[in-house]
């Protein structure tokens, strides 16, 4: 059976900004907690294609990148498991797509939204993730993703919510 999981924030940084910062997999250890110790272990990039705003496309995930990675499946085990993510979708400054190509999971789908939005006069944006998601094995990957796979999910995007404040503050 399929999850679904929805998490949203308000950056105080303008969209551009917002969108490099998640456009680059460079970034992607430090937005997750210290505890999975996360490692960009290889990266296949494909440039995104070129925008007016920006210059150098180098180093950024467009359609058809992988990004590999390692990371402890839980914060007391010392199991590590490699993620390869698959870009599947890119459109500048409004959203980007990544499925599980390899990984611990069935299946993971995970869509990264942007709009620009002004709050308290404040020009900054609106950061919203939509994940699909299964564990597969039938009633045992039900139960685990009751008992662990979401919680440690939220706890993860808890995590980066807090980091994004620090990273992106102007």
């Amino acid at each position: 059976m399929s999850s679904r999981f929805e998490f949203e924030q308000w950056v105080g940084s303008a969209i551009e900004r917002v969108f490099l910062f998640f456009a680059n997999p460079q970034n992607l250890p430090r937005i997750m907690p210290p505890s999975t110790g996360t490692k960009l272990v290889e990266m296949r990039l494909v440039p995104p294609p070129t925008s007016p705003q920006v210059a150098d496309v180098s180093g950024l995930a467009g359609v058809g990148s992988e990004i590999v990675t390692w990371f402890r499946v839980t914060p007391v085990l010392p199991v590590r498991a490699e993620w390869t993510a698959l870009i599947t979708e890119f459109e500048w400054n409004h959203h980007f797509a990544d499925i599980q190509k390899k990984g611990p999971l069935k299946y993971f789908h995970h869509r990264h939204e942007f709009w620009a939005e002004m709050r308290d006069g404040v020009n900054g944006t609106r950061v919203r993730d939509l994940i699909d998601c299964e564990v597969g094995f039938g009633a045992f990957g039900e139960a685990a993703m009751r008992l662990f796979v979401s919680r440690e999910l939220r706890k993860a995007f808890l995590y980066r919510q807090q980091a994004l404040v620090n990273l992106l503050a102007v």
